[in-house]
Parts: C-alpha cells; structure tokens; sequence
C-alpha cells in the first residue's frame, strides 16, 4: 500500500468520524440528566483517537465543541460570558480527544485493550475536567446563584453533583463499555480477507 492510499483512507476515515461526532451530538442533545445533556459523543472522539493519532482525536474534539456551540447546549453560558463560553467549550473538546489519543498511543504497544480503556477513562475525565474549570475561571458567581437557588450551601458541590455528576458518570460508563468493543469490531472489519471478483 503506497503512501497516497494509507493518506487518502485515514481521511475519508475522520470525515466518517466527524459527521459521527456530528450526528451524536445532535441526537445526544435530547438526552438529558439533569441541566446538560449526555455526552455520547465521546465514544467516537476516542475510537477515532486510537484510530488515527492524537491529532485527529483533537479534531474531532473541536468538532464536537463546535456542534455543542452551534446547537444552543451551550446557551446558558454564552448569555454570561461568550468568550468564556467560547473557550471552555472548544478547549475541552480538542483536549478530550487528544489526550484520548495520547493515552492510546502510550499504551498501545503494551496492550490494545487497556491502551483503550484507558483513552476512553481518559477522554471523559478530561472533558469533564476543563468543563469544572471553565466554570471556576469564567461562571463562579453565576453557578454561585445556581447553586443557591438549587438548596445547595457549597457551589463546589453543586458543581459536582448538578452540573457534572450523573453526566459524568453515564459518560464515563459509556465510554468504557462501547470503544473497546467499537474498535474491536472496526478492526474485525479491517482483518478481514478482502474478495475480488
């Protein structure tokens, strides 16, 4: 297989995973557990990583940060602060998958499945992580009024249990469960004797 193949088919691979970043970001928006919605886009952010390199991974962490800016998910924030907005939600995206794809690579050569456990711990932990700090840097007197109006006397607990507890969780889970068995089966699909007729 020359060069010019193995270019063409990663391409046309992360424009496969990008229009899935796109779609389950979409779907993904009706999801929701508690004020946000479920992340299930990440499962393809790491896949894709583990796939194709920590820089694709980044990509399509942009894109999914893009689709989160562009659908509305992101509406509360950008009434409050649309740089901050901006900012938090690109850079948790794109850190998310390329951390996704740094873990991979690291660990790859050991074990796949670990290296892909680990991209998909990593991936969530990371998005969720930026996301915490995004709002300490740019919302905290914001989610200081969320919190009191919820009940909450700590506005660190109620950033953890009402803005990212049960997300992160399902995410998380999810993640752990479905990329090592997706990128199983892609690579089923890519050991497979090919036919010609």
């Amino acid at each position: 297989m020359n060069k010019n193949s193995v270019s063409t088919r990663t391409l046309v691979g992360v424009a496969l995973f990008t229009a899935i970043v796109v779609i389950l970001q979409l779907l993904g928006s009706f999801i929701r557990f508690g004020p946000f919605s479920i992340s299930l886009v990440l499962i393809p952010i790491v896949v894709g990583a583990a796939l194709y390199g920590p820089g694709w991974g980044a990509w399509l962490g942009f894109v999914f940060g893009m689709v989160v800016l562009l659908s509305g998910d992101a509406a509360p924030f950008l009434v409050v602060n649309p740089i901050g907005t901006v900012v938090t939600v690109l850079l948790k995206g794109s850190l998310a998958g390329f951390a996704a794809g740094l873990v991979f690579k690291a660990l790859e050569k050991k074990n796949v499945w670990i290296a892909v456990i680990c991209a998909a711990i990593a991936c969530p932990v990371v998005n969720t992580g930026i996301f915490l700090l995004g709002c300490l840097l740019f919302f905290l007197p914001t989610i200081s009024g969320w919190a009191e109006a919820m009940g909450f006397e700590n506005v660190g607990t109620y950033m953890i249990a009402g803005l990212v507890g049960v997300n992160f969780l399902i995410e998380l889970l999810a993640d752990i469960v479905f990329s090592p068995l997706i990128l199983r089966l892609i690579n089923l699909g890519r050991n497979r004797p090919q036919y010609t007729t």
